[in-house]
């Protein structure tokens, strides 16, 4: 064994002075030395701050957080409720990088407004470090304003209050208007043409934490679990059997849970915190705004866990809707486990047509541990432990850099990049630049196409397991110094 270490240690130091033969930046240099994560950024210990963009429908919530990314990403439309999968989004403002919840796109009934604008600012504020309340400077504060600031307060989370729509010196004395609301200086910007969105985001920064307070105390202790699924799969009487009593109500309409349950449970000799993620009260017309309540409390949870429990309910259809829940947990680069709900109900058919159903839907995860339960009788549900186990050792797992460099030497010798365009790229470097989850760096000399990258993913997989998590393979070319 010791010699095997020497030689990936020999591989290691010949590659590294090889390296000194290309361009390479201090970026570079300092990922190498382990100083950077991938992206270039400071390697931090624990998940970044979290800043959640609350407000009435049609304030210009979306055009700020698309002003803030400097993209259009965000959907924008001139009608309240515009509604949207993805709620997460990664931002920096001069080098700080955070995480920037839109909570705009719900629907709203005439009758409901104010519990909807509540329960969606709730939601936001409770998982965010600090909060920016925007507010349409032409309108003035309203009833449903009023409401917000209430829910702000009892939260207690820094709260930078946004003036929107201030386009021109004339509207400022509009903003100066919204002092009234009690929360600080308000701060005058265009969401549409940019005016003022620098100050405010200087403001933002004046007040958020390095890292997101929200998970900060929970570092260590009780690995975090979140249990995650389209409403009715049976999360809540998952965590019930689990838990060995009623903590939870359970109901077979959609969406009975609301709030996010967090329950300390004995399993497998160990203390495990699950999160318990509801889907949320259905209303007729209200599909879509509920959609996106599921999706937004759904990335709350996965913000708060280590690993994700997805929840399918065995004797339906794989939905579109649980591929979307297993994109979100890969997206948030959690650990993974799938269960399949129900499976004392199936009779041989139907196992058969699932199993091709998981084939055919779920081909992005063939990774991920399969356990299969019945909540309600308890069947198999002690098979989650070992599959949790396995999901989070991959997650932390960390590739010593000489044997990951002996590995893609013999890879590539047996199995080299075609030639394209009379040129062959060389992979001269690699390097994990991270965990939770593992994210690799490949230095080469030339343009790593897809395929070849999907097949390096398939072989690090299979030399070095990684069941239950996703992996990240990035890629940086460099090319030889011009000789002076």
């Amino acid at each position: 064994m010791s010699e095997h270490l020497t030689d990936d240690s020999t591989v290691e130091r010949a590659l590294r002075v090889g390296l000194e033969e290309f361009d390479l930046s201090e970026e570079d240099r300092s990922l190498l030395d382990g100083e950077l994560d991938e992206n270039g950024y400071a390697v931090t210990e624990g998940p970044l701050p979290v800043v959640a963009v609350v407000g009435r429908p049609n304030v210009g919530k979306s055009t700020l957080v698309n002003r803030i990314l400097g993209r259009r990403e965000a959907v924008v439309e001139d009608v309240p409720g515009v509604t949207r999968d993805r709620v997460a989004y990664d931002a920096e403002w001069t080098g700080r990088r955070f995480t920037l919840v839109d909570t705009g796109g719900w629907e709203i009934d005439a009758t409901g407004i104010h519990l909807r604008v509540a329960e969606q600012a709730e939601v936001a504020v409770d998982l965010a470090d600090v909060v920016m309340f925007v507010v349409d400077a032409t309108v003035g504060a309203t009833d449903d304003d009023e409401a917000v600031v209430k829910l702000l307060r009892r939260a207690g989370k820094p709260v930078v209050l946004v003036a929107n729509k201030v386009d021109d010196q004339r509207t400022e004395a509009d903003a100066s208007a919204l002092w009234n609301l009690g929360l600080g200086q308000p701060w005058p910007v265009s969401a549409l043409h940019g005016r003022g969105s620098g100050d405010v985001l200087d403001a933002v920064l004046d007040v958020l934490p390095d890292v997101s307070a929200k998970d900060a105390y929970q570092r260590g202790g009780p690995r975090r679990v979140a249990l995650i699924g389209r409403p009715n799969v049976g999360k809540s009487s998952l965590l019930n059997k689990l838990a060995g009593e009623d903590r939870v109500v359970v109901d077979n309409v959609a969406g009975t849970t609301r709030d996010p349950v967090d329950e300390f449970i004995e399993l497998g000799g160990k203390t495990w915190r699950f999160v318990d993620t509801a889907g949320i009260r259905r209303r007729v017309h209200q599909t879509r705004g509920a959609d996106f309540y599921a999706s937004l409390r759904t990335q709350t949870a996965l913000e708060k866990a280590e690993v994700a429990v997805v929840l399918i309910d065995a004797e339906q259809q794989i939905a579109e809707q649980d591929i979307r829940v297993v994109q979100q947990a890969i997206d948030a680069g959690r650990a993974l486990v799938v269960a399949y709900n129900k499976w004392d109900l199936l009779d041989e058919e139907r196992r058969y047509y699932l199993e091709r159903e998981i084939e055919r839907e779920l081909v992005q995860i063939p990774w991920a541990p399969r356990v299969n339960i019945s909540a309600r009788t308890g069947r198999s549900v002690d098979k989650l432990v070992p599959a949790l186990e396995k999901a989070l050792e991959s997650w932390d797992f960390r590739v010593p850099t000489g044997r990951l460099n002996a590995f893609f030497g013999e890879i590539v010798a047996a199995h080299p990049h075609p030639i394209r365009g009379g040129k062959q790229p060389r992979i001269l470097f690699a390097t994990q630049a991270s965990t939770r989850p593992p994210r690799f760096v490949i230095f080469a000399s030339g343009f790593i196409e897809a395929g070849y990258r999907r097949f390096l993913e398939r072989r690090l997989r299979e030399e070095f397991g990684f069941e239950g998590t996703p992996i990240e393979v990035s890629v940086r070319v460099r090319e030889k110094r011009r000789r002076k």
